[in-house]
């Protein structure tokens, strides 16, 4: 590796500091170490787990990044003395340094990625079918198992909110927690309209069709900030669930939907088996929403939370998948594409995710300067 490549692998990192906030980071990180450090520390023990998982995160990106710049600068000192002294030997090992310290920075940078304020955070994953009766509504069931089996292979567990099945076919709406290592950090990048391309199996003279579905992450939080709820605002449905659930979900009206009537936020919870329980639970995630617009309406760059998100149809989506009259998943950001529709619909969306945290880390100003931008097509 030449000069040029490690101060240029130096300059990516001296961006990286500044994208990731890691001065800020690093003096939290002081701060949480202090707090562990008294002596009533582990009296409040739900306190003290959630003080030791925000001091892990933190030093899953601080100590990373401290020890590859360090590492870097070593070796434009090391590679000075042995071009001073014409060492060969110093050379040959400045060489290998740097290729280990370029492979440890390609293995590190999806995780630099995962550095945003919720990246840690459990998630409500929400879909909602565009216009087109039961095609939207099938293609909604398609992202339905498309997200539960992708949970599978990465090991995080699911379970079903609340879940409308359509008339004919498919959900009418749906609505996932979603638990795991830095799954809003991961998933975000679904935040958006999903476009799907096919001969209908709804249509008996086998017309292609186009169909439309919005997905919505939400970060699940244990602290609201200042998103007070009134209840004067909320208009509360109750009604009968659907599903699993055994036969006492079908005999009461236990499942919740509030309505935020000021912001329009609708949530819906049907998984536990009384009114109070899904009442309470469908208050939670309401208070993540309401926390998330709050701050999405505080911060500069409105897309770090709320993604790609517009009207359920043309001009908005940020993936298209394509069935027919060729195969073809494409994710419209970042360009990356594939002809293995099967597979990504089955759950294989890694490259996809990866290639939109890498899309977003950029690592120029342009790229972040785009990222205000709304996404169309």
């Amino acid at each position: 590796m030449s000069r040029e490549q490690l101060l240029d692998l130096r300059s990516k990192l001296a961006d990286f500091s500044k994208l990731l906030a890691i001065e800020p980071k690093t003096a939290e990180l002081t701060k949480l170490d202090a707090r562990m450090s008294e002596p009533d520390f582990w009296n409040d023990q739900a306190r003290a787990k959630t003080v030791m998982a925000q001091a892990k995160s933190l030093k899953a990106i601080v100590d990373p990044h401290r020890t590859l710049t360090a590492g870097v600068n070593d070796a434009l000192e090391l590679l000075q003395m042995a071009q001073d002294e014409g060492d060969q030997d110093a050379l040959a090992e400045v060489e290998r340094e740097s290729s280990r310290l370029q492979q440890i920075y390609s293995s590190l940078e999806l995780k630099l990625a995962l550095s945003g304020k919720y990246d840690a955070c459990d998630v409500f994953l929400t879909i909602h079918p565009g216009a087109g009766g039961t095609e939207s509504q099938d293609w909604s069931e398609m992202l339905f198992r498309m997200y539960s089996q992708y949970c599978i292979r990465t090991g995080w567990t699911m379970e079903i909110m609340e879940m409308l099945p359509g008339e004919g076919a498919g959900l009418k709406s749906c609505t996932l927690s979603i638990k795991g290592e830095n799954v809003y950090g991961y998933l975000k990048s679904e935040m958006g309209t999903h476009r799907l391309v096919r001969i209908s199996p709804f249509d008996a003279n086998a017309r292609r069709q186009t169909s439309f579905a919005a997905v919505e992450i939400t970060p699940e939080l244990d602290e609201v900030g200042d998103a007070v709820i009134d209840e004067k605002d909320l208009r509360v449905d109750t009604y009968r669930a659907s599903g699993a659930g055994g036969q006492h979900v079908n005999k009461t009206d236990s499942a919740v939907r509030l309505t935020h009537v000021p912001t329009g936020l609708v949530v819906a919870c049907q998984t536990e088996r009384s009114q109070v329980q899904n009442k309470s639970r469908a208050m939670k995630m309401l208070n993540a929403k309401l926390q998330q617009l709050k701050d999405s309406e505080r911060l500069e760059e409105l897309a770090d939370l709320k993604g790609e998100r517009g009207t359920i149809g043309w001009g908005y989506q940020i993936r298209s998948y394509v069935m027919m009259p060729y195969q073809l998943v494409k994710d419209l950001r970042t360009g990356l594409e594939t002809s293995q529709v099967d597979n990504v619909l089955n759950g294989d969306i890694q490259d996809f995710i990866d290639g939109y945290l890498r899309w977003r880390l950029g690592g120029s100003k342009d790229r972040r300067a785009k990222d205000k931008e709304d996404v169309s097509v």
